[in-house]
């Protein structure tokens, strides 16, 4: 597993070739993703906690490659406010893509100048760089859809760069609707939460995803060339099985790969294999 300066060093050391993408998981829903020479971050926690089964990966300040940073809704896991005004000051280039409902407050609580913040909302699609960024409406247990606004506060975000596009579901259940908003991609990557969600969790304030046989279905049916798990390993209330969701797509959608990742370790996916690098 490789950390810190080691991390670094490789991701920028990793070029992937036209119509390849590589990626390194962070734990729970955050990845570094590079596409051709744009390294993105995508939901990185990185804050220290008594919680964590997983500690950080990364300090904030050890991130001086970052192009554009994707938060995809509010909360500590995947908008990590401790650690972002640090990982703005280590990558002065990086751009911050998030949901348009927390702008501008988000760029005032924490300090980083509206200027390097990039609104999205659903359907809503912006380049940032070599990159184009578009936002999907997430359902985190449900979409709670501003009544005034008609803005999300919760998204999913389609990334397309270097021959590529790529789903990164954020915090999502499937819904009404979803299916028809993603078929217009081809996908080289899906990148779905797997810890589903129950009424002990939700009662207790711990906001549901998908269970593995959702998120199984979504990937299958968008017949995304490789489908990763994410979402499960950090907390105790956040349980899933990668080896369950494997199985269940390599029998039910035999088409469809599934990558089982290894903390802080180069995975590089073209158009027929997905290997460790």
């Amino acid at each position: 597993m490789k950390t810190g300066k080691c991390l670094i060093r490789d991701v920028n050391q990793c070029v992937p070739a036209w119509g390849e993408m590589a990626f390194w998981w962070l734990g729970q829903q955050g990845f570094i993703v590079k596409l051709g020479r744009t390294v993105l971050y995508i939901d990185p926690f990185l804050t220290p906690s008594p919680r964590r089964r997983i500690p950080p990966l990364l300090r904030p300040e050890d991130v001086t490659n970052a192009d554009v940073v994707c938060g995809s809704h509010d909360h500590t896991d995947h908008i990590d406010r401790a650690a972002w005004p640090r990982l703005a000051a280590a990558s002065p280039r990086a751009r911050f893509a998030v949901p348009d409902a927390l702008l501008p407050r988000l760029a005032h609580e924490l300090g980083i100048p509206p200027r390097r913040f990039t609104g999205l909302d659903d359907g809503k699609r912006r380049r940032i760089g070599d990159v184009s960024v578009t936002g999907i409406a997430a359902a985190h247990e449900f979409l709670d859809q501003d009544p005034v606004s008609g803005k999300f506060p919760y998204l999913g975000y389609v990334i397309e760069g270097n021959g590529c596009a790529l789903f990164h579901a954020g915090d999502m259940c499937v819904y009404e609707g979803l299916m028809t908003k993603l078929r217009r991609w081809k996908f080289t990557a899906a990148f779905l939460p797997i810890n589903g969600r129950d009424a002990k969790r939700l009662a207790a304030g711990c906001i549901g995803n998908m269970t593995y046989q959702e998120a199984v279905d979504l990937a299958g049916t968008l017949e995304v060339a490789y489908a990763i798990p994410g979402h499960y390993d950090m907390f105790a209330s956040n349980s899933g099985d990668p080896v369950a969701f494997a199985e269940y797509l390599r029998v039910k959608y035999p088409r469809v790969r599934p990558i089982y990742c290894r903390h802080g370790e180069r995975m590089l996916l073209g158009s027929i294999t997905g290997r460790i690098g």
